[in-house]
């Protein structure tokens, strides 16, 4: 796993994207992207909009969303409006949650080229709740998760989330610093530690960091 500390970190995780998207382009003529929501999205997609990019080419699935109407401040396919490709978001106002669920595995590319995730001060991630071993341990591509932090959620699980060819963990702020600093300690008790650390990418910025 690499570690970097950035004083612009937005700027930092959006290269580490733009990278691999085209790395991926180039070895095989498309790019496959999954993002996260969280506060530190927006500046992140904001930056990666600045980089080269052959968006014709790419298509962006989303890593998890809150079950909430089209339209809601709570759902984090607002933040993806501006980018320009191909965008799949979660069904997440289908009548039957379970069979869209499988629908949407059903449109997951066999392996993603980069996934990015964020990192709660819980130690949540990709809407991984602490304590819920049915998430974490599930054998399907998209589960269903109970309500936490008020919302019940749809989201990709760690099958997924482990076969990319790579992964982007941003995390800001000093209140993460805590959680951080257990989790690359090596808390196995946190759900972020269900992410493969090999070909794990790690951008902070000096606040979220541990030790800075």
């Amino acid at each position: 796993m690499d570690v970097h500390v950035a004083d612009e970190p937005a700027v930092a995780a959006a290269r580490t994207i733009a990278r691999r998207l085209r790395d991926a382009r180039g070895r095989r003529g498309v790019a496959t992207l999954a993002v996260s929501g969280g506060s530190a999205a927006p500046a992140m997609i904001a930056a990666l909009l600045l980089e080269r990019v052959a968006w014709e080419v790419v298509t962006v699935w989303q890593v998890d969303e809150r079950i909430a109407p089209d339209g809601d401040p709570d759902r984090n396919g607002l933040q993806l409006e501006s980018l320009p490709c191909t965008v799949r978001l979660m069904p997440v106002t289908a009548a039957d949650l379970r069979g869209a669920a499988a629908r949407y595995a059903r449109s997951l590319p066999d392996r993603f080229d980069i996934i990015h995730l964020g990192v709660g001060e819980d130690g949540h991630t990709a809407s991984w709740p602490p304590g819920n071993d049915a998430v974490l341990g599930s054998e399907r591509l998209v589960e269903l998760v109970p309500p936490f932090n008020g919302r019940r959620r749809m989201t990709l699980t760690p099958r997924v989330v482990n076969s990319a060819r790579a992964r982007l963990v941003f995390a800001t702020g000093a209140g993460k610093r805590p959680v951080i600093a257990r989790w690359l300690g090596g808390d196995r008790s946190l759900p972020i530690a269900n992410v493969r650390r090999t070909g794990t990418t790690v951008v902070l910025d000096p606040a979220a960091a541990p030790g800075e």
